[in-house]
């Protein structure tokens, strides 16, 4: 199981990326970030980095604005 954001749990499958995670959570948001286990993910690496079973996720939605 992937916990994201201390509230969703996400069912975990082998070979599951980052982009995989954020897709089952319907997340689209253009400034996000993400965190495995507190270390920072660039979004250009959202596709090829594996999360690992019974991982901490968070993905922070950034605003802006003025």
């Amino acid at each position: 199981m992937i916990r994201v954001n201390a509230q969703y749990d996400v069912e975990y499958r082998p070979g599951m990326t980052v982009q995989d995670v954020l897709d089952a959570l319907k997340f689209s948001f253009r400034m996000i970030v993400v965190k495995i286990d507190g270390k920072v993910v660039l979004r250009k690496d959202f596709a090829t980095t594996e999360v690992p079973d019974d991982t901490e996720m968070q993905a922070i939605h950034l605003i802006s604005g003025g």
